[in-house]
């Protein structure tokens, strides 16, 4: 005869908040809104021409150089293989080139653009780098690019086949992540009179423009960050940085690579948020958002959001792996170690189910 045999296992469901530690990993007069990770440690370009990197297992190991006797400030910062790139905002822009090995800089580029303001920067394959400036006369935005590892850039200031923007409309300087790719993709988020998603697909400068019910009409209002999970689903955060407690219309997601957008969370979140980026290994479940005046936490898609932390003052944020989140901002840069409460692990037997097996 056959019969079936059950099984009672305890199998340990993480039902528990999240728990973190910080730890600053320097402290300097600077702010910072633009970092990248690599090698071990935090790469960084901020006010007064500041350059440099903490070491984020021992934050002893430190060093800071200037790109320039200027005081120049940087509010953009990519990589590739080879080196860092980095713009200063304002007119003259300086595209810097600074080399990994040697820390060694370089002016690769200039624009000269009296209304040059350069909003994010951002590198999606070794060779293939692209950069956005505020509009001038002509309406669109101004955009720089590289196709050969940043030896040489092509600079569009009146880039035919880049939509009009709506007169009001351009993009945010706060964290260089109005900007995102995955594969194939690019998008670009704008705020102001109108806040509005920009596509491009395979480098083609073939670009789409989607509206968003997104909070905009003035100044200070619209998308300041956005990721994707894969071409899909994203996310955008933002808000009024002149009304930061505001949190009506300020978090938007996409199940259609940008193309139509759902309000998330409004009136339910902690307000303006400047930076926002997927946990790693969560399949685009987790989410963490910085702000002036918080650090918020999302488990269910972009959904519900809790606020995690009351630290203020920061504005870009990156994960280094799935229980590390590096943060910088004004006069510091901190490491967020999320832990496991074990007392907050909830045991459940379950049963399991055997295959059946014959009975002599």
């Amino acid at each position: 005869m056959k019969k079936l045999i059950f099984l009672f296992a305890l199998i340990s469901t993480f039902c528990y908040s999240q728990k973190f530690k910080i730890d600053t990993l320097l402290t300097d007069k600077i702010s910072i809104r633009a970092i990248q990770l690599w090698d071990g440690k935090v790469w960084y370009a901020g006010t007064d021409s500041k350059f440099g990197y903490v070491n984020i297992d021992d934050k002893s190991e430190k060093k800071q150089i200037k790109l320039s006797e200027k005081k120049l400030q940087f509010r953009t910062l990519a990589q590739n293989k080879k080196a860092f790139y980095a713009i200063n905002i304002e007119s003259p822009a300086y595209f810097f080139e600074i080399n990994k090995k040697s820390l060694k800089s370089k002016i690769v580029f200039t624009d000269n653009d009296v209304t040059a303001f350069y909003d994010a920067l951002k590198f999606t394959s070794n060779s293939f780098g692209i950069s956005f400036s505020d509009p001038s006369e002509n309406q669109r935005l101004n955009i720089s690019q590289t196709r050969n590892g940043g030896a040489k850039w092509i600079h569009c200031n009146d880039c035919k086949d880049f939509p009009y923007l709506e007169k009001g409309e351009a993009a945010f300087a706060a964290s260089n992540t109005n900007i995102a790719n995955y594969g194939n993709l690019i998008w670009i988020a704008t705020g102001g009179a109108k806040s509005r998603i920009y596509r491009m697909r395979n480098k083609d400068c073939n670009w789409q423009v989607f509206d968003t019910p997104f909070v905009q009409g003035t100044s200070s209002q619209g998308i300041y960050s956005i990721d994707f999970y894969d071409e899909n689903f994203g996310i955008a955060v933002g808000g009024d940085y002149t009304k930061q407690s505001d949190n009506i219309n300020n978090i938007a997601t996409t199940n259609d690579g940008g193309q139509t957008w759902q309000i998330q969370a409004s009136g339910q979140n902690a307000g303006y948020m400047t930076c926002v980026k997927f946990r790693p290994n969560t399949k685009g479940k987790e989410i963490v958002a910085v702000g002036d005046q918080h650090i918020s936490f999302s488990s269910d898609y972009g959904k519900t959001w809790t606020k995690i932390s009351g630290e203020k003052n920061l504005y870009a944020c990156e994960w280094l792996n799935h229980d590390t989140l590096i943060l910088a901002g004004k006069d510091k840069i901190i490491k967020m170690s999320f832990v496991i409460d074990l007392d907050e692990v909830v045991v459940t037997p379950t049963k399991i189910k055997v295959k059946k097996m014959k009975m002599h």
